[in-house]
């Protein structure tokens, strides 16, 4: 549905409830960045505007220039009319405190090992200055690789993924924070040519089942889909993963795996692994974790 009306809003606060009236009439999925329509207007007039992304009062009566209210249509028309999710529109994800550029390359980050990597494992990591080579991997836009160098400082982080496009992408990312001689880019098929052995791997792979691909709305088929399709029961990849880690992990250490809402489907898979599930802002089905030993074993 096309942005103009008959009055045009003139402040944030009119732009604001246009936005909503027309994101809600359009039907649009959210999930990139905001769960909600009012949240993503916010986001993206504030953004526009070069404004404050986390003070939208003191701004709301505000009058727009001729020029910003060009700028907010345009954005404004593209995620309505074109479904493009938020992310695409302001080349930008945000993981708690930390941003990341995005484009169409690269699946937007949303991650809840990201939630984890906050206390640093805790408490199946012990001392966090112990961890001194990691795995990322699936690594995509790189925002795990990073967060694992903030989170131990004494990591060094191998960071594989498939797509060269998405590593254009990881490679800006490890370049804006400064971390060319922390972390390592590998444009590579999980496992392939690492060296090991790692204290820690992680991995936020491709999950989506095959139906649930067929059934995603727009915003998320704009994503590349290398980086969503996880074959029929969603756990191809998880599999591989399983299959390889045991042979690059130190005795003690980590596997920590994201498998979206697949947590019975993986435990019929593998009824012998002793899976301990991590408790998220969701819940505790959607991250996993493994020793080195209990994948040996």
């Amino acid at each position: 549905m096309p942005v103009e009306v008959r009055k045009q809003p003139k402040t944030i606060r009119e732009w604001l409830r246009h936005a909503v009236t027309h994101f809600d009439e359009a039907g649009l999925s959210f999930g990139h960045g905001t769960t909600n329509a009012r949240d993503e207007a916010a986001y993206l007039i504030l953004h526009t505007l070069k404004l404050p992304l986390d003070r939208l009062d003191p701004f709301l009566d505000r009058t727009l220039s001729t020029q910003e209210t060009d700028a907010v249509s345009r954005v404004l028309r593209r995620r309505i009319e074109q479904r493009v999710p938020a992310a695409y529109l302001t080349n930008e994800a945000w993981l708690g405190d930390y941003r990341f550029y995005v484009d169409e390359r690269v699946i937007v980050p949303r991650s809840f090992i990201a939630e984890l990597l906050r206390d640093e494992l805790s408490p199946w990591v012990k001392d966090a200055e112990s961890i001194g080579a990691a795995l990322d991997l699936c690594t995509g836009s790189g925002c795990l690789a990073i967060l694992l160098t903030q989170a131990f400082p004494n990591a060094r982080v191998d960071a594989t993924e498939l797509s060269s496009d998405a590593l254009e992408v990881a490679g800006k990312n490890v370049s804006d924070y400064g971390l060319e001689d922390r972390i390592c880019l590998v444009r590579g098929d999980l496992f392939a040519g690492m060296p090991g052995p790692y204290q820690l791997i992680v991995s936020n792979p491709p999950y989506v089942k095959a139906d649930s691909m067929a059934a995603l709305p727009p915003e998320y088929r704009a994503e590349p889909q290398l980086a969503l399709a996880g074959g029929k029961d969603g756990l191809d990849v998880v599999r591989r993963i399983l299959s390889g880690a045991g042979a690059l992990l130190d005795k003690d250490g980590l596997l920590v795996v994201e498998i979206g809402h697949n947590r019975n489907s993986l435990e019929r898979a593998f009824p012998r692994l002793p899976f301990t599930w991590l408790e998220t802002s969701a819940g505790d089905g959607f991250v996993f974790l493994l020793t080195g030993s209990q994948l040996a074993r």
